[in-house]
């Protein structure tokens, strides 16, 4: 089996919708950029779409997009555009979300949920569309897609290593998912219940978890070698 990278997905705001790239840098942490920053509320919780020990849940995050612009990075919503760190930024969220909130960078704890980087097969995709499944990657905020002709294959790669152009990253687990699979965002629509599919089937696990072994490049059209 041939694989090769189909599509690379960047987010750089958490939980905001996201940028597609032809290539991107990988570093220790991810896709270099990726997930940087969150939305923040006064007790330290990550604006999301679920409540757990960490995040909470505020829905109206789905409205923004997040894209990178050179050394800053823009979010947009309903045709309004601003820098992070613009002080009407904060507002606007503050705002749609009913709390005060602020976009802020990384700390101490990072803001990955599972691991640094996250990767589906399109046999996974294509195994989703038919059993009724809108299966837009989008949904599942993957950030690499690869060529599969094998439904899952993705999975009996834990353990294992695979080079992408210039990067080795190391399979950790496979990824369990959440409501957030079943909402509107990042421009895909949510039709189908796939956490209901997933869970019936495949203990609501879809995609898999790396962490980078090796930094680099890697790019669409680069093959994927075990």
């Amino acid at each position: 089996m041939t694989m090769s990278l189909a599509a690379i997905r960047r987010y750089p705001v958490k939980s905001m919708g996201g940028e597609a790239l032809s290539q991107a840098v990988v570093e220790g942490r991810g896709l270099a950029g990726d997930r940087w920053f969150a939305v923040v509320d006064a007790d330290g919780k990550l604006a999301s779409g679920k409540d757990t020990r960490r995040f909470r849940r505020r829905d109206a995050i789905f409205d923004y997009t997040a894209r990178t612009d050179g050394d800053q990075v823009l979010v947009s919503r309903h045709g309004t555009q601003w820098p992070v760190g613009d002080a009407e930024l904060d507002a606007d969220l503050s705002r749609a979300m009913g709390a005060a909130v602020r976009v802020l960078p990384e700390g101490a704890v990072d803001h990955f949920d599972e691991g640094p980087v996250s990767l589906i097969g399109t046999a996974t995709l294509a195994w989703s569309a038919e059993r009724g499944i809108e299966a837009d990657p989008r949904r599942l905020r993957a950030n690499l897609v690869v060529e599969t002709d094998e439904p899952f294959v993705e999975e009996s790669w834990v353990g294992g290593e695979v080079r992408v152009g210039g990067v080795i990253l190391r399979i950790v687990d496979r990824l369990p998912r959440c409501r957030m699979i079943d909402l509107d965002q990042d421009g895909a629509s949510a039709s189908g219940g796939w956490l209901k599919l997933l869970g019936a089937e495949r203990d609501t696990c879809a995609a898999v978890y790396a962490d980078v072994v090796r930094p680099g490049l890697l790019a669409v059209g680069d093959r994927l070698a075990l």
